[in-house]
């Protein structure tokens, strides 16, 4: 990685040269890294990244050493809905000795990730003594789902309303979008059952074939 390499763009004759590190660290690690982040701000809005940088302060990774108070302090006060005055007021004090009690207990040492974690605490039962650090952990593992869901709903209307079918009334697309983002579950499902559930709903002009009864 130290040996040199003549600088691309430029000619040989003015003999600039620079390290493999370099051209590997500026040229293609550093521009990855650049059209990821550009990525993500087109993705989620800076009031989403906030949200995200707050639950990231929830971290096992050493010892949780991300574990930021006053960011999941700000945390509650954006989901207001979900915490009470006095919730808000208390919250500092739980988080505080929360993390305190989880570096000190060995089996929180062995949780992966949040959803571990989460269980371990039922598990002890510290969800019924820090009962609002609990809450924002839950609040996490729904943070994920929902987002998980947006982009597999976003996918399905970019396949189901293409320029061929763009003139769907609202009901119509809404069906076509639960049965297409909930494909798994009803390709296990039955399809002359489904014939006959439509059937029986009302008196049709022609019958189904005697196979289908």
């Amino acid at each position: 990685m130290d040996d040199e390499i003549p600088v691309q763009g430029r000619s040989r004759l003015e003999g600039r040269t620079i390290t493999n590190l370099d051209h590997y660290r500026a040229e293609i690690f550093y521009v990855a890294i650049d059209k990821i982040c550009v990525e993500m701000d087109h993705r989620f809005s800076e009031g989403s990244n906030i949200i995200l940088d707050c639950f990231s302060c929830i971290s096992l990774k050493n010892s949780f050493s991300k574990f930021d108070v006053d960011k999941l302090d700000r945390l509650a006060d954006i989901y207001h809905a979900d915490f009470s005055d006095d919730d808000r007021g208390t919250i500092r004090d739980q988080l505080d000795t929360y993390v305190l009690q989880v570096r000190r207990i060995a089996s929180f040492s062995t949780c992966e990730d949040v959803q571990s974690l989460i269980m371990k605490m039922v598990q002890t039962e510290k969800h019924l003594v820090f009962p609002l650090v609990y809450k924002l952990i839950e609040l996490t593992l729904i943070l994920s789902v929902l987002t998980t869901s947006v982009e597999r709903a976003f996918s399905a209307m970019k396949i189901i309303k293409s320029k061929l079918c763009n003139k769907i009334n609202d009901v119509w697309f809404n069906d076509l979008m639960v049965s297409y983002t909930e494909r798994e579950i009803f390709k296990s499902l039955d399809d002359i059952d489904i014939i006959r559930k439509f059937t029986a709903k009302k008196s049709r002009k022609r019958h189904l074939p005697r196979n289908f009864i």
